[in-house]
């Protein structure tokens, strides 16, 4: 018996009418009619009592509806079950991020995978890059969202899915704040708050190779491991900083922000996993997360 039959016949059974049936089940008023009638010929009993003015159950319908819908509920309640034993074995996936992912790419992400797994357990961990690094070695987290570049690694796999433009990131008091075509030799002499080399060892070496490529070294006054407290001093008048677009996200006051010419190096995401420990809803969420940000041909 097919699927199809039941789901037609109880589309009729709870309309009591085979036109608006069969706009329900978007199938023209003829195969409606074929499909009720190969199913009775299948039972070997009549279903429907059909005249010009009214549809109704038989006997032998009633006692069916009832039975039918319970077929259908158990084939709900299988599958639902089926995708649980796929992923039982992870029961909860542990997923670390940089605070800049979380303004650009997390909020949508996990709408998504929440929608499509409801039946995993998502831990959100904001973490530093580094941090994420040591845990996916520890197997303690299961997909990172992290800066690259990092220290390669045989065990740790990283995929870019995110890639934007560095910008300078002035106090808006500061002398160069409304310099028209700011270049970054303009900032030679200028003071720097710096993300510390510790929490992100090679986003911070690509900052300082894009400085050093202007042919300075920056005088830094002050580091620290989130965007968020670099903006924030930035904001508070204590430096300048070279930071991923997607800062501007935070909507602070007191700074202004000025481009990097098109050849500069770009900020990337990642995502992360320790390749001796991918699940297969591990592999979901690495694959939704590619699909839902694509790299762009062409960008640097």
């Amino acid at each position: 018996m097919e699927l199809k039959y039941l789901r037609a016949f109880l589309a009729v059974a709870e309309s009591l009418h085979f036109g608006n049936a069969s706009k329900a089940l978007n199938l023209s008023q003829p195969a409606l009619s074929r499909q009720i009638q190969a199913l009775e010929e299948e039972l070997s009993v009549s279903l429907f009592r059909r005249n010009r003015r009214k549809t109704l159950l038989t006997p032998a319908g009633e006692v069916f509806a009832e039975e039918a819908h319970e077929i259908l509920l158990h084939l709900e309640q299988a599958t639902r079950r089926a995708r649980q034993a796929t992923f039982r074995h992870v029961g909860k996936l542990r997923i670390g991020f940089v605070s800049t992912a979380a303004a650009c790419l997390v909020p949508p992400l996990i709408k998504r995978f929440s929608m499509l797994y409801p039946e995993v357990e998502l831990e959100l961990r904001n973490l530093l890059t580094i941090d994420q690094v040591k845990q996916l070695h520890e197997r303690e987290l299961d997909v990172g969202l992290l800066r690259v570049p990092i220290i390669e690694s045989e065990e740790i796999s990283t995929r870019i899915i995110h890639r934007e433009p560095f910008v300078i990131v002035l106090p808006a008091s500061h002398p160069l704040a409304q310099k028209p075509h700011l270049k970054l030799e303009h900032l030679r002499d200028a003071d720097f708050v710096m993300v510390r080399r510790k929490g992100a060892p090679g986003f911070h070496d690509r900052i300082m190779g894009i400085l050093n490529s202007a042919g300075f070294s920056p005088h830094i006054v002050q580091e620290a491991n989130e965007m968020y407290t670099l903006v924030s001093l930035v904001a508070a008048g204590l430096g300048i900083a070279l930071l991923p677009s997607s800062v501007q996200l935070y909507h602070f006051h007191g700074i202004t922000v000025h481009k990097l010419p098109a050849r500069a190096k770009v900020s990337e995401i990642a995502l992360a996993v320790n390749t001796h420990h991918v699940s297969a809803i591990t592999q979901q969420f690495t694959d939704l997360a590619s699909a839902m940000n694509p790299i762009k041909k062409g960008l640097p």
